[in-house]
């Protein structure tokens, strides 16, 4: 089933190509840099030997507030205090980009609040308080939220800043492949095969526009959970689709029921194929990265090393990078995931 996201913002539904030419790489590069960490890539002889090409790997679990969503955040926020936007700011998040919005507005002076489900990690509701935002989830769920954020918008005057579907936030998102591209020509890798967790979009729309501006023959897959697989649905179909219920999947920055709209329009465009994973399979890659790599990964952020390990086959290309996406999780699901890992069942 296909339909358009509901808009929180004064214009169409439907983007056009002029709201991709909003995104822009080389601004996002210039405000964001002072603001967050150059995450390192990382390598693991031991994934190479498991995967059977050499597999690098981006650990935006080191970034400020734990994950890739501070980029997005960062440059969102400041691209509209440019524009002479004082307004306190509103995020929709399962919770790493409700607490990027937190870290960017208690950095610049704004206040902020969070709508998030009643079912969200109350490791990443805690980190959000602790920045210093309002979390509103009472009788939220990832079907309403969106409904819950348009009217809070209203009636506060408060400023979205939406966790994917927003030209600087795709902007600031694509300062990972900046780095990425810089990196890997450091140690001459031309053309390896990117892999990139897949939830709303925003990450695997900016790191497919940067990578083919910095590093053309680089090959760019999104990776989603089975249970959420709209991107590999809409792929298929050519259109936007949307699940019909809400997503059951331990990687829950991942458990969107539609791409966004404006993710959309660049996926199609620059993206040829979409992998999935199951939740075991999801567990496989937490337990490699904390028992071998000692990374702690959260579930979403070790899509990219999940299809690494279980869907890239016979002859995997000779160069891999995994986006680590995130790392904000709670011990316990960890331990959960990766008590019995694979070579001691």
């Amino acid at each position: 089933m296909s339909e358009p996201c509901p808009s929180l913002y004064p214009r169409p539904v439907v983007f056009t190509g002029a709201d991709i030419a909003q995104i822009d790489v080389d601004a996002a590069i210039e405000r964001v840099t002072p603001r967050i960490h150059r995450t390192p890539l990382l390598h693991s002889l031991l994934l190479d030997q498991r995967v059977g090409g050499r597999v690098w790997l981006k650990a935006e679990s080191f970034q400020r507030a734990g994950s890739f969503k501070s980029r997005g955040a960062f440059n969102a926020a400041l691209f509209g205090l440019e524009g002479g936007d004082q307004r306190g700011l509103l995020a929709i998040s399962s919770g790493n980009h409700g607490q990027a919005v937190a870290l960017a507005a208690a950095e610049l002076g704004l206040a902020a609040a969070v709508v998030m489900g009643a079912k969200s990690s109350p490791v990443k509701r805690a980190a959000i308080r602790a920045y210093g935002a309002e979390v509103i989830s009472e009788g939220v769920t990832l079907a309403n939220r969106e409904e819950v954020a348009e009217e809070l918008a209203s009636r506060r005057g408060l400023r979205l800043i939406h966790p994917h579907d927003d030209p600087q936030v795709i902007s600031g998102q694509a300062t990972v492949g900046w780095e990425l591209a810089a990196d890997l020509q450091s140690r001459g890798v031309t053309d390896p095969l990117v892999l990139v967790p897949l939830g709303g979009g925003g990450l695997l729309s900016g790191v497919a526009l940067a990578l083919h501006r910095f590093l053309p023959r680089a090959t760019v897959v999104g990776v989603e959970p089975e249970a959420g697989n709209d991107g590999l649905l809409s792929l298929q179909s050519g259109s936007r689709v949307t699940l019909p219920g809400e997503v059951d999947t331990v990687a829950d920055g991942a458990a969107t029921m539609r791409l966004g709209s404006l993710c959309w329009e660049v996926i199609k465009r620059e993206i040829e194929n979409i992998l999935t994973v199951s939740d075991a399979q999801i567990g496989e890659a937490c337990w490699w990265l904390w028992s071998r790599c000692k990374l702690v990964v959260e579930p979403t952020g070790a899509l990219a090393v999940a299809a690494a390990l279980s869907r890239i086959g016979s002859s995997p290309p000779p160069e891999i990078v995994c986006i680590l996406s995130g790392g904000n999780c709670l011990p316990g699901q960890i331990a959960e995931l990766v008590g019995v890992g694979p070579e001691m069942a």
